[in-house]
């Protein structure tokens, strides 16, 4: 991580589909392209990337801290994923797969932190598209200011309540 510039995260969590496999191709040779280093979680799908230097396969991470450290997060739109970039203040590139996705990678372009991929199959066009869009200085300025105001503390304050009966 400190061996340069931040790289970008690539990962599709749970998603087994060859979708997912093909959009982290897309990915990681638009980053490239981009100038930038590459984090792969290698999630259900087992993504690898190539042998290259500038590539690093993970498997389980903490992501609020990893988040915290890259310069932009692709991924599937899951709300978790979705929530833990946003809390560290990464710009998102959301390749909606199913389910609640779709919602999810809505909002991320909506609150401009990010890019909302249309569809789950990514070109390296495309992707290369979204990551400029996710990689801009205004979107990871408002990335860092959303992050600054999500609370942390609802469990400690619905406990608060429910016991002062507010």
């Amino acid at each position: 991580l400190d061996a340069g510039e931040a790289p970008v995260y690539v990962g599709f969590g749970s998603m087994p589909f060859q979708s997912g496999r093909d959009a982290a191709e897309a990915a990681v040779a638009a980053i490239r392209d981009l100038g930038r280093r590459v984090i792969v979680s290698r999630g259900w799908a087992d993504l690898v990337p190539d042998a290259g230097d500038d590539a690093f396969a993970v498997g389980e991470a903490n992501h609020r801290r990893l988040f915290a450290r890259v310069a932009a997060v692709v991924h599937h739109g899951g709300a978790g994923t979705t929530h833990k970039a946003a809390l560290a203040g990464a710009p998102q590139v959301v390749v909606p797969q199913i389910a609640d996705q779709p919602y999810w990678a809505g909002r991320v372009a909506a609150l401009g932190v990010g890019a909302a991929h249309d569809g789950p199959n990514p070109t390296y066009e495309s992707m290369t598209a979204a990551l400029r869009i996710a990689l801009a200085p205004e979107t990871k300025a408002r990335a860092a200011a959303l992050a600054g105001r999500i609370r942390t503390d609802g469990a400690e304050r619905a406990a608060r309540l429910l016991i002062e009966g507010n």
